[in-house]
């Protein structure tokens, strides 16, 4: 039963600001001094002193670290259990302390949400700590607290996905919240006046570093790469403590540049604030284990753009303000090479009131505000462990790769709008797709799938013989996957890929949840092995309760199961330009995205860009990797151009994040897929860019596209018949121009608050039993459901 009135939250913390300014004390200070601020301050707030000038609602329960550790546990749970009564719920920041403080039996009654602020056991392994037995006693510790928590609140969705995979814990009770920054503190200054405090040249080019000294922060990488930076005009500013410290300064005297690099220690946030403003560059190299990094938001605020690396949360906050912010982990070499960027001009910085609105976009008030809900969430529900009570229906995605292929950015682009159901997607390995669905506040796990099992090839595939190896490892990912839905308990299961439809299938079965199939693929001879075809074509008629295909030439492939529902890829409203592109005048610039493989045909376009433009200006643009392998493909490509005598007017752009960039760069984008496309994504993309979209009038383009009025199509695999539409458009500006306009028009009917209804519907369809889509016997918990 849901308790009146608003949550009164006491609040577990570790420190005090003021005493020792590490995250955790920062995140803990400013949330609860925000909560006042808001009028409804917590109930308490118990911390190790000595807690100098904190509010009245504080509670110092030592004067400091000197004392024993079971001392201050002692004192620590018996203040807590006198604050308890007052309040509705615990909120709990540090496992240890949180430990103590539930052993009282006041405070074990109320619910317990807890902040996941890092891994205590690997942060103290990747610190260098000794002893298995402490190590393994920290984890079960961490373990029994964050599995008794009605409620896990993380800072950013890559410390999500280490509670899913290293703790167990399920998703749906994990709340994705970012931290905020003290805007009026964290502020922009004038650089000069903060560099004459640090006594720094004032044209001098300065980066900053706040770091904790361990070896997980990455400092010693900086080191390296600022060695390679040439001249003296560079300075390095070190703050924060830690065991490394006489290390990391004995490595920047061996590496000569003791007299460019200065470790400031510990500093006071006044003083912070001064060294954040008097860089050009805020640099956080860390190597692992960084669920968001405050100094991010801090340096932001202080209108002073960051570098970061690949880890954790820090590149979802500032992948906005470019991508090329954003280096790989442990690499000095990419490091300096952006380094050297940023100080040359060649690789300019963001502006400076860029990097303020970002940051101004987090404020704390913000965070309490989500804080509230989700304490009278946590006070509201009996008790998570026993399942009771009403709750959202549940989704689990399934696919078999994390590559950036058609369906699983279609994927990424889905699920966040899903709006009546609760989302976590399994995927059967890591790669890139992970840290995006994370950007995107996707819950994500990986559930590791044997190679053997993930690398089988569609040619292997029999109806009745699989190879010996890949079939044993398919058996055993999908034993472990069906454990894993037991666990999640989800109401429906929807696979994104053939071989994800296949095991996940197989899965859900033995779990009896209900699947639906999502075909991106056209099951047919000309697209598949004979084998595989049938072989999904018999699997269709038991496993799936409903599907759902991306064109209509897909759904008339599977003449088995359930019949299909048709479901376009969707294309974001943000792809939709305000101002559609019109072709310039003088010579065209002709382009095709899409992975390199034969039956892409880029050596079709190829061809048929030579026979149009002979000579002349008019320039092609080939975007995308050889995403599987297909190595030897992108170099006959490139000895083509060589033959057709185009060296220099065709560009291999290679796999790109920013396509959108690449779009705009473009007047013509060519589909010339050589099979007929089961959709063609890359086409709607390229009308929402307002480009002229040539393409096969074979699959799914066929079906986007209206001749003439939003796009032009030719004959599939006719060299000529392209030619002669790139030599049509070339000569008539004002064609491509109400070809463009119309063709963003017509991209809308696909962006996904559009299309993501329309899954929604399957869904309720199938748990409803209606005719056509079945629903069988189902598990147990799924009779909670709302």
């Amino acid at each position: 039963m849901t308790r009146p009135g608003p949550a009164r939250p006491l609040v577990l913390g570790l420190g005090w600001c003021q005493d020792e300014a590490n995250g955790l004390n920062r995140y803990v200070q400013a949330l609860t001094t925000a909560m006042d601020a808001e009028g409804e301050p917590p109930e308490r707030v118990i911390v190790v002193g000595p807690a100098a000038g904190a509010p009245a609602w504080v509670d110092a329960v030592t004067a400091g670290h000197h004392r024993p550790l079971p001392w201050r546990l002692l004192r620590y749970a018996t203040s807590a259990r006198r604050a308890s009564a007052g309040a509705t719920v615990v909120d709990a920041h540090f496992a240890l302390f949180a430990a103590a403080a539930l052993t009282a039996a006041s405070v074990r009654r109320l619910p317990l949400v807890v902040h996941f602020h890092g891994p205590w056991a690997a942060e103290s392994v990747a610190g260098g700590e000794a002893g298995g037995l402490r190590i393994r006693a920290k984890r079960r510790l961490e373990r029994t607290v964050y599995r008794r928590a009605a409620a896990v609140v993380v800072l950013s969705g890559s410390f999500r996905r280490v509670l899913v995979e290293n703790y167990g814990l399920d998703p749906w009770r994990v709340h994705v919240v970012a931290p905020g920054v003290d805007l009026d503190r964290f502020s922009p200054g004038v650089r000069a006046d903060a560099r004459r405090r640090l006594d720094l040249p004032l044209e001098a080019f300065v980066a900053v570093a706040c770091r904790r000294l361990v070896a997980r922060t990455g400092i010693d990488v900086l080191l390296r790469a600022w060695a390679q930076l040439d001249g003296d005009d560079a300075r390095l500013l070190i703050t924060g403590d830690g065991p490394l410290r006489a290390a990391l300064e004995s490595q920047a005297a061996q590496l000569g540049i003791a007299d460019r690099v200065r470790f400031l220690g510990q500093v006071p946030l006044d003083d912070l604030v001064t060294v954040l403003r008097a860089g050009d560059v805020s640099v956080v190299p860390s190597r692992s284990l960084e669920g968001f990094g405050l100094v991010v938001l801090e340096s932001l605020a202080c209108a002073t753009p960051v570098v970061v690396t690949e880890v954790g949360g820090l590149a979802p906050i500032v992948r906005s303000l470019g991508h090329d912010l954003v280096v790989p982990p442990g690499d000095e070499a990419a490091l300096s090479l952006r380094l050297a960027g940023a100080r040359s001009g060649e690789q300019p910085l963001p502006a400076p009131a860029r990097c303020r609105e970002l940051a101004e976009s987090h404020s704390w008030s913000r965070a309490a505000q989500v804080h509230r809900r989700i304490y009278s969430l946590a006070a509201g529900e009996p008790s998570v462990d026993e399942g009771a009570g009403p709750r959202r229906r549940r989704v689990v995605f399934l696919d078999h790769t994390a590559e950036p292929s058609g369906a699983e950015v279609s994927l990424l682009r889905m699920v966040p709008e899903l709006e009546g159901f609760d989302a976590h997607v399994v995927l059967a390995g890591n790669g890139p797709l992970v840290g995006r669905l994370e950007a995107a506040a996707v819950s994500v796990e990986v559930l590791p799938m044997g190679e053997r099992a993930r690398g089988v090839h569609r040619s292997e595939v029999r109806p009745r013989r699989l190879p010996v190896t890949g079939a044993a490892a398919t058996v055993v990912h999908v034993v472990r996957l069906a454990r894993r839905l037991r666990r999640l308990k989800p109401d429906i299961v929807h696979t994104y890929s053939l071989k994800s439809s296949i095991y996940g299938g197989l899965a859900a079965r033995v779990v009896r949840v209900p699947v639906v199939w999502h075909l991106h693929d056209r099951v047919a001879d000309d697209y598949l092995p004979t084998s595989a075809v049938r072989l999904v074509r018999a699997l269709a008629r038991y496993l799936p309760d409903a599907v759902i295909a991306n064109s209509r030439a897909t759904a008339s492939c599977l003449t088995t199961g359930p019949p299909p529902v048709v479901v376009p890829a969707p294309v974001p409203s943000s792809r939709l330009g305000d101002r559609p592109h019109v072709a310039r005048a003088g010579p065209l610039r002709v382009g095709m995205v899409g992975r390199l493989c034969p039956w892409k045909g880029q050596d079709l376009f190829l061809r048929a860009f030579a026979r149009a433009f002979p000579e002349g200006g008019a320039t092609a643009t080939i975007v995308g990797g050889a995403l599987f392998g297909e190595v030897d493909y992108e170099c006959s490509l490139r000895d083509l151009v060589a033959t057709l005598g185009l060296d220099g007017r065709v560009r291999f752009a290679g796999h790109v994040e920013d396509v959108d960039r690449e779009l705009a760069q473009l007047d013509v984008l060519v589909h010339s897929s050589l099979i007929p496309e089961p959709f063609g994504m890359s086409v709607v993309e390229g009308m929402a860019a307002g480009l002229v979209v040539v393409a096969a009038g074979a699959g799914g383009p066929g079906e986007v596209i209206t001749h003439g009025v939003d796009g032009l199509l030719y004959e599939m695999g006719d060299e000529r018949d392209l030619a002669a539409r790139l030599g049509e458009l070339a000569a008539d500006v004002e064609l491509c121009g109400r070809i463009g306009r119309a063709g963003v028009r017509r991209a809308r009917d696909y962006r996904p608050e559009v299309l993501a209804p329309v899954v929604e519907a399957v869904y309720e369809r199938v748990l409803a039993g209606e005719p056509g889509f079945r629903r069988r016997a189902r598990p147990r918990w799924a009779t909670t459901a709302t």
